[in-house]
């Protein structure tokens, strides 16, 4: 069983950052991620990143976002800059174990124009 548990959200003007962190507890090497939905719109993935750092990103968000993790804090990073109101969503870190997934509860991202 894992649990995870998001941080760093909240409230950015355009062209502003935040850093969102992801705090696993239990077994956590597994390939981890974040996704976000906005409002009325379907879950979509961000990025992930594999247990050895090999990282992938949604067009979107490449070359503004950054996905890191540190193994020995169990904690997965989204550094993201350049912050865009289309960004606003709510971001969910998940891990992807042998079959099944585990989510965080979520943290609110909001980019004011």
């Amino acid at each position: 069983q894992v649990q995870l548990v998001e941080s760093g959200g909240g409230l950015v003007q355009a062209g502003g950052s935040l850093r969102l962190s992801c705090a696993a507890s239990g077994r956590s090497r597994y390939l981890m991620g974040w996704y976000r939905q906005a409002p009325r719109k379907e879950r979509e993935l961000v990025a992930t990143i594999t247990t050895i750092g090999r990282t992938d990103y949604q067009d979107s968000v490449k070359g503004r976002f950054t996905i890191s993790r540190d193994n020995a804090k169990n904690t997965v990073y989204l550094q993201m800059n350049s912050l865009k109101p289309e960004d606003t969503a709510v971001y969910y870190c998940y891990a992807n174990a042998p079959g099944t997934n585990y989510w965080g509860q979520g943290t609110q991202v909001t980019v004011s124009s």
